[in-house]
């Protein structure tokens, strides 16, 4: 009884440590020297000293390694087209925030059969962000557990809080940590004090504790991200809408924070369907028509094909080609819609934006 008066653990195993995974996947100097170009041009972007639009775009999670390296091409391609106003970086998100129950992400369970080999998902998560940079593709994650970052965080141009997470202590400190630019989203709820009080906390030096490269428990100390910007997602009600923007910009500034601010189109904005991702990108659109200044970003879920699908351990190998395992997203075809829309309504009008 009083061997396990304190514990609730089944059972242990040891990880790979971030120096072996990196020695048996190490990263390039030409793909460190395009990391830290497009870290710089997103915070270029966020900071008005860029006039393109930042678009994060891709499937709400990563669980096949083809369709995504398929997905990446399309996405790739069109970039290539309009890259002269608009700034596009790959969602790569292997890490899933349950609200109760459900799969966890790549990382965990790469296999989507319980076996929660995560040495093997995080062996595959790293080779899959290797491939896609020597594509010459920025990639944007989701930060989760607190330990991924010292396996994968250097693959990365741009992160996220998720709204179940940006009050979180912990990822405050992480964000602070971070060299790459980042957005903390508002509660699900909707509030968005939370996510501005979060982007002050990130912005200074902390000290916590964590893994080193080795493995070994250590103490942080950071030196802040000066990077960090807000994401309205919608929480009860949608926040999107000009009077929402103008409000949450109100509430940067009176906090001393430039008030830059992205808008997911998913999530809460949609309320929760998918195709209505296209009436958020009108209202952007519309928005800096007519002269905002704050909306520096857009956040799209699009995959090879839309919809979702349901995923157990007993279909897992049954699954549809290219349909998300996770939220909803829109199709290629209207991802290219939706992307011509947006440069070809903005394109006359971005280049004036901060002069």
């Amino acid at each position: 009884m009083q061997k396990n008066i304190s514990k609730n653990i089944t059972n242990k195993q040891n990880l790979i440590t971030p120096t072996e995974l990196k020695k048996k996947l190490p990263i390039t100097e030409n793909i460190k020297k395009q990391i830290l170009l497009s870290r710089q041009i997103i915070c270029n972007i966020i900071n008005k000293k860029d006039s393109r639009i930042l678009i994060i775009c891709g499937p709400c999670s990563i669980h096949n390694i083809k369709e995504t390296l398929e997905y990446a091409k399309l996405l790739k391609k069109i970039s290539l087209k309009i890259n002269k106003y608009i700034y596009i970086v790959m969602r790569v998100y292997f890490e899933k925030p349950r609200t109760v129950i459900g799969w966890k992400g790549l990382i965990n369970d790469p296999y989507m059969n319980n076996s929660y080999d995560i040495n093997e998902g995080l062996y595959i998560a790293r080779k899959l962000l290797l491939t896609l940079n020597e594509m010459k593709i920025p990639l944007a994650t989701e930060i989760l557990d607190p330990n991924t970052p010292s396996y994968l965080s250097e693959l990365f141009s741009w992160s996220a809080i998720g709204a179940r997470t940006t009050e979180s202590q912990i990822h405050r400190e992480i964000a602070s940590s971070l060299k790459m630019p980042l957005g903390f989203k508002n509660n699900t709820d909707g509030s968005i004090i939370t996510a501005i009080n979060a982007i002050q906390a990130a912005s200074i030096s902390h000290n916590f504790i964590g893994i080193n490269q080795d493995g070994l428990v250590c103490l942080k100390k950071t030196s802040g991200n000066k990077n960090c910007h807000i994401i309205l997602r919608g929480g009860k009600q949608t926040n999107y809408h000009e009077k929402d923007v103008n409000k949450c910009s109100k509430n940067l500034i009176n906090a001393g924070l430039q008030p830059n601010i992205m808008i997911d189109c998913s999530h809460n904005n949609s309320n929760k369907d998918f195709k209505r991702q296209f009436i958020v990108v009108d209202s952007i659109i519309d928005q800096i028509r007519k002269g905002n200044n704050s909306i520096i970003g857009i956040m799209l879920e699009s995959y090879i094909n839309e919809g979702n699908q349901l995923m157990n351990i007993n279909n897992y190998n049954k699954l549809k080609y290219g349909i998300s395992i996770t939220d909803s997203c829109i199709n290629w075809e209207n991802t290219e819609k939706i992307l011509h829309k947006i440069y070809n309504k903005l394109n006359k009008i971005l280049p004036l934006r901060f002069l």
